[in-house]
C-alpha cells in the first residue's frame, strides 16, 4: 500500500507522475526513500504511453543537456586551449576517451535514479552510517562552491571581454543571477531546459564561425581523434593531457544527473522503468556527444590559429581573446569567444543551483528556499573570488580557477566510487542492477579517473 507522508500533497495536474511518497527499502538499503529532492518537480514531464519511439524520446532530452554545461566550464576551456596551442590536434583523442568516460558514468547516474528511486545523495544516505554519509555531505557542498568559483570567474571574465567590466565588479553581478534561477524555476522544469539548450546553441554557433575563420586541417583534425604513444612519451604532453582528463568529470554532475532524470513521470512497473533507464541514457549520450563537440572545438581553434602561428604558450582566456583578432583578421572572432564564455557562465549557474538542492536535500533531508539555497553558496564562492581580483587581478583570477579544478578533484573518488559500488549491487537495484560490461568499464573508468586527478593534485601540491 502506498501511504502519503504527511504535508506531501503531490500535483494533481500530472496524472502520471510516479508517487513521490512510495516507501520502499530493498534490504540493500538501511533506510526507506522518502520524498525526493526537487519535490516539486519531480514526475512533472509527462511521458507519452502510448507514443513511438520519437516521441518518447522527446520527453526525456533535457536532463542529459543539464549534465553537459558540466563538461564544458572554464577549467575545461583554459586546458583545451592550452593543448591546442602546444600540441594542435594531438590531444583530441584525449578529449575523445574523456567523453567516453563520462558517457559511461552518467548511465550509471541515470541507472540508479530510476531503478532506486533515489539520488546519489539520498542513496549515500539510505547506504551509509551518518558518520559516513555527513563527511559526504560536506565534501559535495565544497565541491559544490568549488564549481560556483569557476562560473564566477567565467563569467567576470566574459563581462570584462564583451564591454569592458572591471573584473571585481563583475564578480558582484554575479550575484544577481539568482533572479534568473528564481524566474525560471516559477514557469516550470520544461523552460529550464529550454533555457539551457538554447545558450548551448549559442555557444556551439559561436565556435562554429570561429573555426570556419580559422579553416583547420580537417585531416589533421581526423587524425588528431586516434590515439596516440605520442603522448605517454612527451611528459609535458602527458600533463596536458591528464589536465584534460581531470577537468572533464565534475563530481556535483553525477548528484545533478541522477536527480534530474526522475523529473520524468514514466510510470512506476519494471518495464517503465527500463525504458526510461534507456531514453534517458540516450538523452545523456546525445547531450555528451555535443559537449564533446563543443569541447574539441576549443583545441581545434588553439590549435587552428596560435599552435599554427607559433603561439604555443596560450593558456588564459584573456589571453586567447586578445590574440584571436590579430590571428584571424576579424574583429567578429573576439566578440564571439566572449559570448560564448559568457553564455557558459550563465548555464552553469543554473546547474550549479539544482545541484545544490539535490546535495542538501538528499543528504540531510533539509529543504530551503531555492533563493536563499543560491545566495548562500554564491557568498560562500563570491568572497574569495572578490578578494583575489582586487588583490592579485587578472594573473590571480586565473590561479584561482585552477585551484577550484583542483579542489573538484579532491572531491571527485567520493561521488564516483558510492555511484559504482551501489549501481553493482543487486541488493540495492534489485533487476535494474547494472549490467557486467557496464560495472567493469565504470569500474575501469572510475580507477582511472581517480589515478588522473590524485596524480594532478600531487602535482599541483609539488608545484
Amino acid at each position: 500500500m502506498n501511504v502519503p507522508k504527511p504535508g506531501f500533497e503531490p500535483d494533481p495536474n500530472a496524472p502520471n507522475k510516479l508517487d513521490p511518497a512510495l516507501v520502499h527499502a530493498p534490504g540493500g538499503w538501511r533506510a526507506a526513500r522518502g520524498e525526493p529532492s526537487l519535490a516539486d518537480m519531480f514526475g512533472s514531464v509527462r511521458v507519452a504511453r502510448n507514443g513511438g519511439f520519437f516521441a518518447k524520446l522527446a520527453a526525456f532530452l533535457g536532463p542529459g543537456y543539464l549534465v553537459a554545461v558540466g563538461y564544458m566550464d572554464p577549467g575545461n576551456w583554459a586546458t583545451s586551449l592550452a593543448g591546442g596551442s602546444k600540441f594542435g590536434y594531438a590531444l583530441l583523442s584525449v578529449a575523445l576517451i574523456s567523453n567516453i568516460m563520462a558517457i559511461i558514468l552518467q548511465a550509471l547516474c541515470a541507472r540508479l535514479g530510476i531503478g532506486s528511486g533515489r539520488d546519489l545523495a539520498q542513496a549515500c544516505r539510505d547506504a551509509f552510517p551518518k558518520w559516513v554519509s555527513w563527511p559526504l555531505w560536506l565534501l559535495a557542498e565544497i565541491a559544490i562552491s568549488a564549481t560556483d568559483l569557476a562560473e564566477i570567474i567565467g563569467t567576470a571574465i566574459g563581462l570584462n571581454l564583451l564591454f569592458g567590466i572591471p573584473l571585481e565588479i563583475g564578480v558582484l553581478i554575479t550575484a544577481l543571477d539568482v533572479f534568473l534561477i528564481l524566474a525560471l524555476q516559477s514557469l516550470g522544469f520544461r523552460w529550464i531546459e529550454a533555457f539551457i539548450v538554447a545558450l548551448l546553441g549559442v555557444i556551439a554557433a559561436c565556435f562554429a564561425i570561429q573555426i570556419a575563420m580559422a579553416d583547420p586541417d580537417w585531416g589533421a583534425v581526423i587524425r588528431g581523434f586516434a590515439p596516440t604513444t605520442q603522448i605517454l612519451g612527451n611528459r609535458e604532453m602527458l600533463y596536458l593531457a591528464l589536465g584534460i582528463l581531470g577537468a572533464t568529470v565534475m563530481p556535483h554532475n553525477l548528484y545533478l544527473h541522477s536527480g534530474l532524470v526522475q523529473t520524468r513521470g514514466y510510470g512506476d512497473t519494471d518495464a517503465e522503468k527500463r525504458e526510461a533507464i534507456r531514453f534517458s541514457t540516450i538523452d545523456s549520450t546525445i547531450a555528451l556527444c555535443l559537449a564533446l563537440t563543443i569541447n574539441a572545438s576549443i583545441l581545434i581553434l588553439a590549435a587552428a590559429t596560435f599552435h599554427k602561428s607559433g603561439q604555443t604558450d596560450v593558456a588564459e582566456l584573456d589571453q586567447a581573446h586578445a590574440l584571436l583578432a590579430p590571428m584571424l583578421g576579424s574583429a567578429i572572432a573576439p566578440t564571439l569567444f566572449g559570448i560564448a564564455l559568457l553564455c557558459c557562465g550563465l548555464n552553469s549557474t543554473v546547474t550549479a543551483t539544482l545541484s545544490g538542492q539535490i546535495v542538501m536535500e538528499g543528504f540531510i533531508n533539509i529543504k530551503v528556499a531555492p533563493w536563499v539555497r543560491r545566495l548562500i553558496t554564491r557568498a560562500i564562492a563570491i568572497v574569495p573570488a572578490a578578494l583575489v581580483t582586487v588583490w592579485y587581478g587578472e594573473k590571480g583570477t586565473a590561479q584561482l580557477l585552477i585551484l577550484s579544478q583542483v579542489v573538484l578533484s579532491l572531491q571527485l573518488p567520493f561521488a564516483i566510487v558510492p555511484l559504482v559500488l551501489f549501481t553493482a549491487s543487486r541488493a540495492k537495484m534489485g533487476a535494474f542492477v547494472a549490467p557486467r560490461w557496464l560495472t567493469l568499464a565504470a569500474a575501469i573508468t572510475a580507477a582511472i579517473v581517480v589515478a588522473l586527478n590524485a596524480k594532478l593534485v600531487f602535482d599541483f601540491v609539488i608545484g
